[in-house]
């Protein structure tokens, strides 16, 4: 049978041909996870866009209101806001063709469930630039919950609650990635008069079933006070509720929240903080998803650049969660914000064998977020590295607005998670970040060698980087060869290593290019540029099987 591969330039036919009928088959590929197919477009769900004006409660918190609240002290022509600005769910719908036209399979959204109705009164003032800093704030961004099993008020409209908005979602050829956050809910403690909701939990019945009641962590009593039990008597994220992963409580109400949400459509899990959880936790919770949903795909945020660290939370043991690839994250934007850095930089961050991950493919690569600065770097800058993370292993994920350089540079209370808007959205294509995004992330939603085939590095140096990406498994094969070009002038490429023989296509226009045995494949890429050669034919040649076969072989983490 052959699968066949469209992009724009040309159709590439997968499979094993008549040709090929009697070479030994061998198995080359990254993952196999079919979530890996999909790229990720991160949108923070309030500041996107406001699709529907009557579900913003402009009117709410009383005292303490919670719409548009601007953040003190910003500088001329800059700003920065706190408050709910209307982003919701038809908004992201009403734009679902938009992101999978730029070539993205799934969406990230922020968390959904219900967060306090009222702005935080306690902790330090938030003023520009500052960090860990919680007064005046409203819960916007989702990750203050206070009812798990309940939606936020802001996000549905009529007809369009969860279920139907992933429906849609569906429809339009995207995957929901839902941000679940189980560490902790909303800030708890240090207001001047407590306030509702904020420090408790709510089941599904709207019963209270946690309440820290505006105590700092030392003095809550869990041993005499069932509404403590739920919460750590110490502090954690500035006043946020710390969540007690030993209490089994903890584990039912969340294992319950989130299996609901999953049948109301969500297709995988990113996890807020997952390093402030035990593994054992970790893996009770997944236990408990995939003993329902076998495979569900899941990645977490542990917010630490020490593979040491974090690579635990991926293996079997801890539960089979994959991360978010901070290690790299780092060495990204040192590379791309800083023009003529070294590709080499890369190298050491892919972990391609016997690293800590238990699988280096299943890792979601990004180079910002809502959670630090956003990338700052130049158009080419931003260029370079969208043609790095949708060439390279890994499953890329890019922060809403990337796409036009949105707020570059700009941290948390400087402008990182300003509204976007439907205007900003219509005119993207006129940006050159946005043309080319689309055009490399579109060659990777039809180019299996990307999604999920092994990398092998021939050399990655200077300006230039040279990697093969093979995908052989389950009677298809594609073997990609990536030049990619982040100088200012154009390179020219002589690719002989590993090179197999054959009728090289390439998939971003141009000539292809026949190499016989032995030979060579030269091309020019231009400056800020990529180009994709890819071969229909099984992997053959021996010096590229036996590297294949060490990296299919090494792929895992040794302890796996």
């Amino acid at each position: 049978m052959k699968l066949t591969i469209r992009t724009t330039c040309l159709v590439v036919a997968l499979g094993l041909g008549t040709a090929h009928a009697a070479t030994p088959a061998h198995d080359f590929y990254g993952t196999d996870a079919p979530f890996a197919s999909n790229a990720i477009y991160f949108v923070m769900t309030d500041r996107f866009v406001n699709g529907d004006r009557s579900n913003d409660h402009r009117d709410q918190g009383g005292a303490h209101p919670t719409f548009d609240i601007p953040v003190s002290g910003a500088p001329k022509g800059q700003s920065a806001n706190i408050g709910y600005l209307g982003g919701d769910f038809k908004g992201v719908l009403d734009n679902a063709g938009y992101i999978h036209g730029m070539g993205f399979g799934a969406v990230w959204i922020t968390p959904i469930v219900d967060n306090p109705d009222q702005a935080f009164t306690g902790g330090d003032p938030v003023s520009w630039g500052s960090k860990f800093t919680d007064r005046g704030k409203t819960g916007f961004h989702g990750y203050w919950g206070i009812n798990f099993y309940r939606l936020d008020e802001h996000l549905p409209s009529k007809d369009l609650d969860f279920a139907q908005f992933t429906a849609g979602m569906h429809k339009a050829g995207l995957k929901v990635v839902q941000d679940i956050v189980l560490n902790h809910g909303s800030p708890a403690f240090t207001m001047p008069v407590r306030q509702p909701q904020f420090g408790q939990i709510f089941d599904e019945h709207g019963k209270l079933v946690a309440d820290e009641q505006n105590l700092p962590p030392w003095q809550l009593d869990p041993r005499h006070n069932p509404l403590h039990r739920f919460y750590h008597a110490y502090e954690d994220l500035a006043q946020l509720s710390n969540n007690d992963e030993t209490n089994p409580a903890v584990l039912d109400y969340f294992a319950g929240a989130y299996l609901k949400w999953i049948g109301q459509g969500a297709d995988a899990f990113r996890i807020d903080t997952i390093s402030h959880m035990s593994t054992t936790f970790w893996r009770q919770f997944s236990a408990r998803i995939r003993a329902k949903h076998p495979g569900f795909f899941m990645y977490g945020e542990a917010f630490d650049y020490s593979p040491d660290n974090i690579g635990k939370y991926t293996w079997p043991s801890s539960g089979g969660i994959s991360l978010l690839d901070f290690p790299q994250q780092q060495a990204i934007k040192a590379v791309f914000e800083h023009p003529h850095s070294d590709y080499r930089l890369l190298l050491s961050k892919l972990y391609l064998t016997n690293g800590p991950y238990a699988n280096p493919y299943e890792l979601v690569t990004f180079y910002d977020n809502h959670d630090m600065a956003r990338m700052d770097a130049s158009d080419a800058g931003f260029i370079d590295a969208d043609n790095w993370l949708f060439t390279a292993r890994g499953i890329p994920a890019i922060y809403y607005g990337s796409e036009t350089g949105f707020e570059r540079g700009r941290a948390e209370h400087e402008g990182n998670r300003n509204y976007y808007g439907q205007a900003r959205i219509d005119a993207a294509a006129e940006s050159p970040i946005y043309r080319q995004l689309r055009r490399i992330a579109q060659l990777r939603a039809h180019t299996p060698a990307l999604q999920r085939g092994l990398m092998l590095v021939e050399r990655l140096d200077g300006d230039q980087a040279v990697f093969y990406r093979v995908y052989q498994h389950d009677g298809a094969h594609q073997i990609a060869l990536v030049l990619l070009n982040k100088g200012d002038k154009v390179a020219r490429f002589h690719v002989t290593k590993y090179l197999q023989s054959g009728h090289w296509q390439p998939a971003l226009g141009g000539d292809a290019v026949d190499v016989p045995a032995g030979g060579a494949l030269d091309a020019g890429v231009g400056p800020h540029d990529v180009a994709v050669y890819l071969l229909d034919a099984p992997a053959t040649r021996d010096d590229l099987v036996t590297a294949l076969s060490r990296l299919m072989r090494d792929k895992s983490h040794p302890d796996d």
